[in-house]
Parts: structure tokens; C-alpha cells; sequence
């Protein structure tokens, strides 16, 4: 009654052409004793449908259908699927374009590390050039390392963790882990030792 603007059961007996008394019946739970006629005045009144009317005074022998979707809610899903479609999609595309990069290393890499438990003699330096296809997939996602190991240089807090110790700022260290940036981004920091200076 207070949604459609009705501050007393007199004034909706009114508007809807239906004795108070009928209203008070109502309100003592005998909506489903109630003839029809009357409770579609009533519902027509409140500019609500019978069934919004029965849910609410007998919301135990009558449910609400849930309501069609409007325009703008279908709209709404039609989108939220098509973005997930594009989602997957993508997804999809990186994958494949990350395994084109990577096919030499993945149909030559597994024979060369079963030949090298094999043979303990095969040098390591001759397996390097097969991470050449993970290298060129960091660098085609602009991944960089900060420095290459063995590297000497100052002590960067910002891009530099110390393995054991303490250090200033410009104290020379040396890499042990390569770290990794992308653009302005910090990956991983570079894994560094003090570099002993002899007396």
C-alpha cells in the first residue's frame, strides 16, 4: 500500500471499488477465501499483478514466476559470453603462439637430456643452443634478465637479494641467480653474494 501511494485501507477501498471489510480479511490471512473479482480490484489498485498479490498475502500456496529478463539484462549476459568466448580465445591464441616459439626445444629437448643420462661424457655446452627457443619466448613476452651470472656489480636493494650477509648500497657484489624484469616491472630479484675484497 505504501509503494503505491496509500496511507490507509479507507483510501484503497476507495480507489479499488471494494468494501473496508474485504481488506480486513485480508489482512487475517483469508486472501485464498477471498473472491477473485475483489482481489483483482485490489491488485489493479495497487498496479500490481493477482499473482503479486497472492505471493504476498499467501506466499505459502502461491510462488512468483521469476521475471523474463528484460532487454538490457539479456543484452547484459549476450555480452558477459561473448567477452568470455574472446577470453578463451585468447588464451587460446598465446598458448599456441607461445608453442610455435617453443617447438624446437620441445621435440629436440627431451632427446637431449635422455642422451645426456646416458652418457655422463656428452659436454653440457653442446645442449645450450636448444634453450635458444625459451630464451626467444622470454624475449618475445620482454622479459630481461637484471644480470648475467658470474656478473660483478653494485648492490641494488631494489633489484638485488643477498644469499647470506648484509651490505650498503654500491658495495660490489656478485650475481649467483640471474634475476628477471619485465619493462619497469620486477619479476624476480637477482640472488647475490659479497665479493670479498683481500687485504
Amino acid at each position: 500500500m505504501q509503494q503505491a501511494g496509500f496511507s490507509s485501507d479507507r483510501e484503497l477501498s476507495q480507489k479499488a471499488g471494494v468494501p473496508e471489510l474485504q481488506l480486513s480479511r485480508l489482512r487475517r490471512g483469508l486472501a485464498l477465501k477471498t473472491r477473485a473479482d475483489i482481489l483483482l480490484k485490489i491488485s489493479q489498485a495497487l498496479e500490481i499483478s493477482l499473482n503479486e498479490l497472492l505471493a504476498t498475502l499467501a506466499p505459502d500456496f502461491v510462488e512468483l514466476e521469476p521475471a523474463a529478463p528484460s532487454a538490457l539484462e539479456q543484452e547484459y549476459q549476450r555480452l558477459q559470453a561473448t567477452i568470455e568466448q574472446q577470453r578463451a580465445s585468447l588464451i587460446q591464441e598465446f598458448q599456441l603462439a607461445s608453442v610455435q616459439i617453443l617447438e624446437s626445444w620441445m621435440l629436440q629437448w627431451p632427446t637431449a637430456a635422455n642422451k645426456a643420462q646416458e652418457n655422463h661424457n656428452l659436454r653440457a655446452q653442446k645442449l645450450l643452443p636448444l634453450l635458444r627457443p625459451v630464451e626467444q619466448l622470454l624475449e618475445h613476452w620482454g622479459i630481461e634478465s637484471i644480470a648475467p651470472v658470474g656478473a660483478s656489480l653494485p648492490y641494488n636493494p631494489q633489484q638485488h637479494q643477498l644469499i647470506e650477509g648484509t651490505a650498503e648500497p654500491g658495495e660490489p657484489v656478485k650475481v649467483r641467480y640471474t634475476g628477471y624484469i619485465q619493462g619497469e616491472k620486477l619479476l624476480y630479484r637477482a640472488k647475490v653474494s659479497l665479493v670479498r675484497s683481500i687485504a
